[in-house]
């Protein structure tokens, strides 16, 4: 009965942010067709405001996605519901959270999607941070196909956003030394700069 409670949750949702977006941000979508219709795939995008994660959700074509979200995002009740909606995997960004790295990885395995935003947290590129490993690890360790994602515009109502789709990105030479700090990190920068060409 949960499950069912959910899936029509779920529905309902995404059809109205869809609605949403459309009207109000006409929303266009690009690159629909480099997306694989079946097994893993992490989803990594740019991160500007609160409108991206819906808008990978709604437009992915893929309904086994989950989110990685940090957990301070449960404090608020409407963004607790989707969490709870669409099985988000939250993450406690204070301390290595082994419960969520296994839970995103146990995903992956079982040929679902995972979606993030590798700067960690909303425009952390022009802040200056330096971008997360996470995606990177998991593409390392798992088979997963990395699919990067420009978002652009949208900041306000009205003003068009477009969310572009890129080709999977072929990180198979690297994984021999999947375990090497600086190979991951040499990976999270081919994906950053790949979400950047999209974003411009």
């Amino acid at each position: 009965m949960g499950k069912f409670v959910k899936k029509v949750c779920r529905i309902i949702i995404k059809n109205a942010i869809y609605i949403y977006c459309i009207i109000v941000y006409r929303m266009k979508i690009v690159g629909r067709s480099n997306i694989p219709k079946e097994g893993a795939v992490i989803f990594c995008g740019n991160h500007r405001s609160f409108l991206d994660p819906p808008l990978i959700e709604i437009t992915c074509k893929r309904d086994d996605t989950r989110f990685v979200a940090k957990k301070e995002l449960t404090k608020n009740k409407f963004f607790a519901i989707l969490g709870w909606a669409f099985n988000v995997i939250l993450v406690n960004r204070d301390s290595k959270d082994i419960a969520a790295l296994k839970d995103s990885l146990k995903t992956l395995k079982e040929g679902k999607c995972i979606a993030m935003f590798p700067e960690g947290t909303r425009n952390g590129l022009e802040r200056g941070e330096k971008s997360k490993g996470g995606a990177s690890y998991f593409a390392l360790n798992t088979d997963a196909k990395v699919i990067p994602v420009g978002i652009k515009g949208g900041l306000k109502p009205f003003q068009k956003v477009v969310i572009t789709y890129g080709e999977q990105i072929d990180l198979e030479e690297y994984k021999k030394n999947k375990k090497d700090k600086n190979t991951i990190d040499e990976v999270t920068d081919i994906i950053m700069e790949e979400i950047v060409k999209l974003a411009k």
